[in-house]
């Protein structure tokens, strides 16, 4: 697609006043809406007198709203990204050159911030909604930790209390960015942990797990639910965290206006959906619209092939099942997926919204193995010089795979891809690849069988 002539800098830096002052709500442009969340035990839509014993007042409104295509951003909101937004949407000249593509490439960085993460844009949200009902606290899940992280910031900020629930072998493999959580206020359990009836049930079914972000969820949602003046926050999946994450592609689009850039291609990270929810929302809008079109491509890792494996069903969105029940693709609330070093995207599951728009063949969907997504971070890391998160580095992975077919076909396409954030808490999982001891598992038929067993009969 066509560019203008202008010389378009190494980074192209919004002013504060083209900071988004309303979210985006794509739901309001979709023919078709997601499915709701269904209740677990009387399997009918959750209504939101439901939803508010487990969630924020204000947040269950957000998550039910399928109308309004814009929701103001609270101005106490505003000024705390201010302390870290508009961040920069930087062309990787460096990358272009190596690879000698005729490709323009492009990346949105959302790790200018402690936190490290895109995460930080809906912690901050989900706290100060939390401290204007007036509660006492908030209990999470993490994997790889950039949400816990970003939750404990956003809760110090407010002065809320906040307990994680971190993956086990999250925990293990990054114990610094358990750290941070503690240093700003948190406390962090591993898990499933024996701190929660759900946690020691899981143990006694699965002995020596690793844990999962489904069993993490379980043990959160019970104990905001048995303790009076908490609720549960998310930090992906759900509408209301796409909709704060919509931040990063409305910034995206307003830089790339700025310069007449129009993408040819979108790529994102895939776990649970918020920071490739955010990315594409502007984008994936006009789409809707009918205004232009894009190829929009999620990326998840092969050990945890939510969209390219899994099917399109309502399931649990926890492993304990206590949670409400969505339609989206997943391989089962039961399945644990290996030890990935891409912690951030051990779900079993989609966002409900992304996984229609995918069944609906608005965008599609890659799996990548770790090893090769890790060849990707260190090429990405020499060149542009910055060392990405393992989960970023999926949407690199695929990034320069696109360059390379332009360098093959001659094409100059322009590609714009999320680095969701910074992997310096994650150098266990860098020895590992450097050391030649890092694997590709890669879910077998019975595996994904034996998790798509436990899914629930609902016509």
């Amino acid at each position: 697609m066509s560019t203008n002539n202008t010389q378009i800098p190494y980074k192209i830096y919004l002013e504060e006043k083209e900071m988004p002052r309303q979210w985006y709500n794509v739901r309001a442009h979709m023919k078709n809406k997601p499915a709701p969340l269904l209740n677990p035990a009387t399997l009918q839509p959750m209504t939101a007198r439901e939803l508010g014993q487990v969630f924020c007042d204000e947040l269950v409104k957000q998550e039910l709203d399928d109308s309004n295509p814009y929701i103001d951003i609270p101005v106490e909101i505003v000024d705390f990204y201010k302390m870290y937004r508009p961040s920069p949407l930087v062309r990787a000249y460096c990358l272009e050159k190596k690879l000698q593509t005729p490709a323009k490439i492009y990346y949105k960085f959302e790790g200018n911030n402690t936190s490290g993460s895109h995460k930080l844009n809906s912690a901050i949200a989900q706290a100060y909604y939390a401290k204007k009902q007036g509660l006492k606290g908030v209990t999470t899940e993490t994997g790889a930790g950039q949400w816990g992280t970003a939750l404990s910031m956003a809760c110090s900020y407010f002065d809320l209390d906040c307990k994680v629930y971190m993956v086990k072998v999250s925990y293990e493999q990054k114990p610094f960015r358990r750290e941070v959580m503690r240093t700003y206020g948190a406390s962090v359990t591993p898990s499933p942990s024996e701190t929660t009836e759900v946690g020691r049930r899981i143990l006694a079914e699965h002995p020596g797990t690793t844990g999962s972000l489904g069993c993490a969820i379980s043990e959160a949602v019970e104990t905001a639910t048995s303790m009076e003046g908490y609720r549960y926050v998310l930090g992906s999946v759900l509408n209301q965290v796409l909709l704060h994450q919509s931040v990063i592609g409305l910034e995206t689009k307003t830089a790339l206006d700025k310069y007449g850039i129009v993408p040819d291609i979108i790529i994102g990270c895939a776990g649970g959906g918020s920071n490739l929810g955010g990315l594409i929302s502007p984008f994936m809008g006009e789409k809707l619209r009918g205004e232009r079109d894009y190829q929009i491509i999620a990326v998840e890792p092969a050990s945890c092939p939510s969209f390219t494996r899994g099917r399109y069903a309502y399931d649990y969105c926890d492993t304990g099942r206590v949670c409400p029940l969505s339609k989206m693709y997943t391989l089962g609330s039961g399945f644990i997926p290996s030890a990935n070093h891409a912690g951030g995207l051990r779900y079993h599951g989609m966002s409900s919204t992304l996984s229609q728009l995918y069944d609906d063949g608005l965008m599609e969907a890659r799996s990548v193995e770790q090893t090769a997504v890790f060849q990707a971070a260190e090429q990405f890391a020499r060149i542009e010089g910055i060392l990405p998160a393992p989960e970023s580095a999926h949407a690199i992975r695929v990034a320069i795979d696109e360059a390379m077919k332009c360098k093959e076909t001659g094409e100059t396409k322009t590609i714009v891809f999320g680095l969701t954030g910074t992997g310096y808490f994650d150098m266990v999982a860098y020895e590992k690849y450097n050391n030649g001891e890092m694997t590709d598992y890669i879910p077998t038929e019975a595996d994904l069988e034996a998790g798509f067993a436990g899914l629930p009969k609902i016509l």
